[in-house]
């Protein structure tokens, strides 16, 4: 993946931010991708077309608002638009930048190693770091103006698909007929409507359907509020064009984001075609599924209050991309422009947010799961360990007995690093503080539950490093084991453990 695959282009937030930002790729030099473990081409080309001309973009002044409704509550007359629209993008010509064929090409070409870095031998890659929100955000905004276009409709927005709430949580009812310019074949069929969208979808439908709900809400909670107290653990870790280090996804990306992913592509290995990142933008869902995501990165600045919104690094406000617009026209445009949604001409409609109010309760308060467990200090270790069964180790906490002026300054985090796995296949792993009957499945709604890591599997094949960083300060309160030393850790392989190493687990602080 570039910029992790060969020589990478990660950087750690805990290292100096060199303010070399991304630079947008040469379209020229675009090639189909290499499998780094065979070095063979890939099988599919994603490359757009050329053009010599680009344009700096400025976005336009707003004169009316684009509004992109939640897709469970759209009527009849927008959904006819809306098929229209993307009927009318899939009988462009297959050449035309603005077609879906070459739409979906684009998220293709930006995560499947078509790209180089200018001026470097890496390879670019908009996933797994502090570019992917707003690289979706340009993807959405240009695929939205085509379309709106092509309908003759400058108010016309995409819908989003509300799996964050309730009534949303199952697959859009629009998308699922058959014959509609919105339906892909290409899906797992047991998810079809009323089949209850899971946000800890690890390959496996649950046995017990009527928790999921529940579960949902609580992951939710964790992604959008206890997990993401910095600017990090929501965006991802600062990535440039100089350094080398590892990939780290924010908690929406690795989490919900993954797992609808999965939950939606074909039950098969490749996944396609929304579980697979080659594919999946040959989906429509896609774009509402990422519409989602995009209002949660709205909702995420909201919810920040004083606190700071957004990252001041120059390397990631000046990093640019590639995008053809709504005119055919190659243009290049900048992170800086994408912070607002309203300044970009859009805004979302306003449902509720019930997981605000879902902080989970603990199964077992002053646990007793640190002295009587057997399980070595992390420090004693022999680290790196394969995740093939349930790893469970005791982490030392530095500091203890934090006064609440200690917990407003500095976050508590749980940092799981040397994460290895294959870029081509599905993983994903969970984490529980203090599981004191060794039952993880009892404990998924429950404050033990810390959070996860999980992948979309790519095209590509090849070992690649990352971490993960969860916030304890919140979950040892609601434990109430906020005078122990040490914390039990538990690391529960839910799909793909043979092919996940682990390199390390520690306490850190972060201001």
């Amino acid at each position: 993946m570039g910029g992790i695959y060969g020589a990478a282009n990660l950087v750690s937030a805990d290292s100096p931010a060199l303010a070399t930002p991304v630079s947008a790729p040469d379209l020229t030099k675009c090639t189909r991708g290499t499998n780094l473990n065979t070095q063979q081409p890939l099988d599919v080309n994603c490359c757009p077309p050329v053009s010599e001309k680009i344009i700096n973009y400025k976005l336009p002044p707003v004169k009316t608002m684009r509004f992109r409704p939640a897709a469970h509550l759209a009527g009849k007359e927008y959904i006819a638009k809306y098929e229209k629209a993307v009927e009318l993008m899939k009988a462009l010509p297959d050449d035309d930048p603005r077609s879906f064929k070459q739409q979906a090409n684009v998220h293709c070409a930006y995560c499947n190693l078509t790209y180089e870095q200018p001026g470097s031998d890496a390879k670019l890659q908009i996933h797994f770091s502090w570019l992917f929100y707003p690289w979706h955000r340009w993807y959405l905004y240009f695929y939205e103006r085509i379309l709106g276009k092509l309908i003759n409709d400058p108010t016309f927005g995409l819908p989003f698909w509300n799996w964050d709430h309730p009534d949303g949580m199952f697959m859009p009812g629009m998308f699922a007929r058959k014959g509609s310019p919105l339906y892909d074949a290409l899906r797992n069929l047991k998810h079809l409507p009323p089949a209850i969208a899971d946000l800890r979808y690890d390959g496996k439908d649950a046995a017990d359907q009527s928790r999921i709900i529940q579960n949902n809400l609580v992951e939710m909670y964790g992604e959008m509020v206890r997990n993401v107290s910095q600017l990090e653990d929501f965006y991802g870790v600062k990535y440039d064009a100089d350094t080398n280090s590892s990939a780290g996804a924010g908690a929406v990306e690795r989490g919900s984001h993954t797992a609808l992913h999965r939950w939606v592509g074909q039950d098969t290995r490749g996944g396609e075609d929304m579980g697979n990142f080659y594919s999946t933008g040959r989906e429509p869902l896609f774009f509402s599924h990422h519409a989602n995501v995009d209002r949660l990165w709205s909702l995420f600045r909201g919810l920040r209050g004083s606190k700071p919104k957004d990252f001041p690094d120059s390397d990631w406000l000046d990093s640019n991309f590639l995008f053809y617009d709504e005119n055919a026209q190659l243009v290049r445009v900048r992170v800086a422009d994408t912070l607002e949604n309203k300044k970009m001409g859009y805004t979302f409609q306003k449902v509720d947010l019930p997981w605000l109010k879902f902080r989970p309760v603990a199964r077992v308060r002053k646990s007793k799961a640190v002295t009587t467990s057997k399980a070595p200090r992390a420090t004693e270790t022999n680290f790196p360990v394969k995740l093939d069964k349930v790893v469970k180790v005791l982490v030392d906490r530095p500091k203890k007995s934090r006064s609440k002026k200690d917990k407003e300054n500095e976050e508590e985090l749980l940092v799981i690093e040397g994460i290895e796995v294959d870029s081509a296949k599905f993983v994903r792993f969970e984490v529980y503080v203090n599981d004191e009957d060794d039952k993880p499945s009892e404990l998924i709604d429950k404050a033990e539950y810390a959070g996860c890591y999980s992948q979309v599997p790519h095209k590509n094949s090849t070992k690649v490093k990352s971490k993960i960083r969860l916030g304890l300060t919140e979950l040892l309160e609601d434990l109430d084991v906020e005078d122990d030393d040490q914390i039990l850790v538990s690391l529960v392989p839910k799909a793909g453990g043979e092919d996940i190493t682990i390199g390390g687990i520690k306490i850190i602080y972060a201001a």
